[in-house]
């Protein structure tokens, strides 16, 4: 191998490096049993990353008009508040908040149907952290929902 091409295969990172050498990742989610499109399938970043903007901004709309009556600086905290609610509630009961549904997406157990309290959670405390929510594995899942045991589906 000359310079070039170790040049190169640092530069397209790892995986397209092992590709190369003809590892087969497969597509996200195949490990899990899941399809590798359409419905049932994971859910890629852009869409939960806008399912959690458009229930953050809701959020922050009733906090600022609602509860705050304009008051900026109390506006966040209660929005974190109002987003931990809405997301315990909403997932724990019916698997999706309303911009996870806006999106066409659901959370289910890894291993299919509802997550249970106690994993929701685990799984919303650790996504109002943050940094678990922007490390996922090759599956596209989310360290969040990897250590609550779930998945984000298509719907």
């Amino acid at each position: 191998m000359d310079n070039r091409q170790a040049i190169g295969s640092w530069l397209s990172g790892p995986r397209a490096a092992a590709e190369e050498m003809g590892v087969d990742f497969g597509y996200p989610g195949q490990q899990l049993g899941l399809p590798q499109s359409g419905p049932g399938s994971v859910a890629r970043f852009g869409r939960r990353l806008g399912a959690v903007a458009i229930d953050w901004i809701g959020c922050q709309l009733i906090a600022y008009g609602l509860i705050t009556h304009g008051d900026l600086a109390a506006t966040g905290n209660w929005t974190l508040g109002l987003f931990v609610a809405l997301t315990l509630l909403t997932v724990s009961t019916v698997g999706f908040t309303p911009g996870k549904r806006i999106l066409g997406l659901r959370v289910i157990a890894q291993s299919g149907g509802r997550l249970g309290v106690l994993r929701v959670l685990l799984r919303t405390a650790l996504l109002v952290l943050a940094i678990p929510a922007l490390i996922w594995d090759r599956d596209g899942r989310g360290l969040h929902d990897r250590l609550a045991g779930a998945v984000q589906v298509r719907i």
